[in-house]
């Protein structure tokens, strides 16, 4: 059996992970960057910590959340690297990363970022669902930040997911969370596709109900244990906060474990 991680979705909110106020830090209101979604921004644009993984703008880290466990010589797949820093943390802490982004100038970013961190992380232009280079029941933990909002058919990442993981063993991922529109004067069941092209990348972010998310996951076979809606931390507020962010999630984050085989 795989290793359990260890986790602290059983015994808290995630809503309790804010930090103590720091009077010495201004939160005076910054407006919304306006342009493509979050999901085409987010981690690329960010600077991050590279030694943990950032699931999301202004909410606590894996560091926190505890959701992947101990990956010191555990296969990690990421679905989308952005420009390296999730890439970066996990080889830091022992991981051997193998890397999937659909963009050439992205996977250049984080080529270039893992050369001047010193790591060793084994990258892939690919789509998402073309995982036929990575055998099957190989895989110890697969994650993905926001990457998958920008998936059209999110069954089919699912079920390569599925293949490549060994049973039990999870895959954790953030979305935009769909309440983020409502907060921002839009409908919750809106679906209409938001095209996006940053430069480095293009694509279309694809609006999901929760439901329509965990059913994704369930016809995959997949097990969800851990859905949370994290409430943004007090301090510092990041060049992506909006307005809204006070009244709803901005992040979906999800783990689910491989049933079956």
């Amino acid at each position: 059996m795989p290793d359990e991680p260890d986790d602290l979705t059983s015994t808290h909110p995630s809503g309790h992970l804010r930090p103590a106020p720091d009077p010495a830090v201004d939160l005076s209101p910054e407006p919304g960057v306006p342009g493509p979604p979050l999901s085409a921004v987010f981690p690329t644009s960010m600077s991050l910590p590279s030694d943990v993984v950032s699931y999301g703008p202004n909410i606590p880290t894996e560091a926190a959340f505890r959701l992947l466990g101990h990956v010191e010589g555990k296969r990690v797949l990421e679905l989308g690297c952005g420009a390296g820093q999730a890439a970066i943390a996990l080889a830091r802490q022992g991981a051997h990363v193998i890397a999937v982004d659909p963009s050439h100038r992205r996977l250049d970013q984080a080529r270039n970022a893992c050369e001047r961190e010193e790591v060793r992380v084994e990258l892939h232009q690919s789509d998402l669902a073309e995982l036929a280079f990575v055998r099957a029941d190989t895989i110890d933990v697969a994650v993905s930040v926001f990457a998958l909002a920008s998936v059209a058919d999110l069954d089919r990442v699912f079920r390569q997911v599925h293949r490549v993981l060994r049973t039990g063993c999870p895959l954790v991922f953030s979305l935009p969370h769909p309440a983020l529109r409502v907060a921002e004067g839009g409908s919750y069941f809106d679906r209409s596709p938001s095209p996006w092209d940053t430069g480095d990348a293009a694509g279309q972010e694809q609006p999901r109900t929760i439901g329509e998310v965990f059913t994704s996951l369930t016809r995959a076979n997949f097990r969800v244990d851990a859905l949370l809606e994290p409430e943004p931390v007090d301090r510092p507020r990041s060049p992506l906060w909006k307005p809204a962010m006070e009244r709803a999630p901005a992040t979906l984050l999800i783990r689910g474990r491989k049933e079956g085989i």
